[in-house]
């Protein structure tokens, strides 16, 4: 039996002035599965999955606020799946629940060591489990607004540059274990400070406020960041992503820039705002620190401004060379 036999009708609910939850169940038996549904579907947004694969692709496509997380299962346990998603700069932050029929001290012991926030022994009290979900829901909600605070500059809306540093260093031995690619873009808005002075500091926010814009919606996967670095300068994270995809990336960002014909009579290189651009990529493993990484795309950055501003350049380091 198959989760579409058990509930042909597609899971999806949406509340006036808000959204719920979204729950993923995650069992290699249907029934199991069944019982969880019945006690969350009317409160919640739920999502299934009957396999530890399926409960990794859902994770990274739907990315659910709290995971109830069979332990046993045939193609991958549960401690796998946990191990996985908490490798995952995009769903190491999703609650965990394990949920199994081991009930001996050293299981339990194991659940929390893996990362979980809990642990729910088989067979299910329906209350117990929905008491649990809703403190752990409410506690994630609590840790969201809090990391929102912390981690977003006030002014563009965008990540602050506390938290790009805290993900650069995750995606940058992510990319080395998985020997994946990474890309970093520097981004410096063309002579800011003459902006400032000719047109005044709130025209200067919403210039950086507009730039911040256009290069989070030029930005199109869930695991890209954007960042403001400092002052006038912005920084993009693009994880397996090789230099030519991270240049086009980069040219797509300038272009639209341009486009928004910000009047800017104090640049010299061009009538309307303009930005420019450095590009780094690793495509190996590296021995070299993510600070080299940084490093380096602030070189092209620099590259890219001596050569005349509105333009980008970019370099791919191979193994040994950062």
């Amino acid at each position: 039996m198959t989760i579409g036999q058990l509930f042909p009708q597609k899971v999806a609910f949406n509340l006036p002035g808000g959204k719920k939850s979204k729950i993923l169940i995650v069992d290699d038996h249907p029934i199991n599965i069944q019982v969880l549904y019945q006690a969350f579907s009317a409160d919640y947004d739920v999502c299934m999955a009957i396999s530890g694969k399926q409960a990794l692709d859902v994770s990274h496509s739907q990315h659910p606020d709290l995971i109830l997380l069979d332990v046993e299962m045939p193609d991958m346990n549960g401690f796998e799946v946990c191990e996985k998603l908490k490798a995952s700069a995009d769903t190491w932050d999703i609650p965990i629940i394990f949920v199994t029929a081991h009930i001996d001290e050293e299981t339990e012991t194991r659940c929390f060591n893996e990362g979980a926030v809990d642990f729910i022994s088989k067979p299910i009290n329906r209350n117990t489990v929905r008491a649990r979900v809703k403190t752990h829901l409410l506690l994630k909600s609590q840790s969201d607004l809090l990391r929102q605070l912390v981690y977003l500059d006030g002014l563009t809306k965008v990540h602050n540059r506390r938290y790009f540093d805290e993900r650069l260093e995750i995606e940058w031995k992510l990319a080395n274990r998985n020997q994946t690619p990474l890309s970093l873009i520097m981004i410096d808005v063309d002579f800011f400070k003459k902006y400032n002075d000719l047109y005044g500091h709130q025209a200067g926010d919403n210039c950086l406020q507009q730039v911040a814009k256009i290069i989070s919606d030029t930005l199109k996967r869930p695991t890209d960041l954007v960042a403001r670095y400092g002052g006038e300068e912005f920084v993009c994270l693009l994880p397996d992503t090789l230099l030519t995809g991270a240049m086009s990336i980069a040219e797509d960002i300038r272009v639209r820039i341009l486009a928004q014909n910000i009047p800017h009579v104090g640049s010299t290189i061009y009538p309307f705002v303009s930005i420019s651009l450095g590009v780094c990529c690793k495509d190996a493993p590296s021995v070299g620190m993510a600070a080299t990484f940084l490093h380096q795309a602030d070189t092209q950055l620099y590259l890219a401004k001596d050569k005349g501003r509105n333009q980008t350049s970019g370099r791919s380091y191979q193994l040994g060379e950062l």
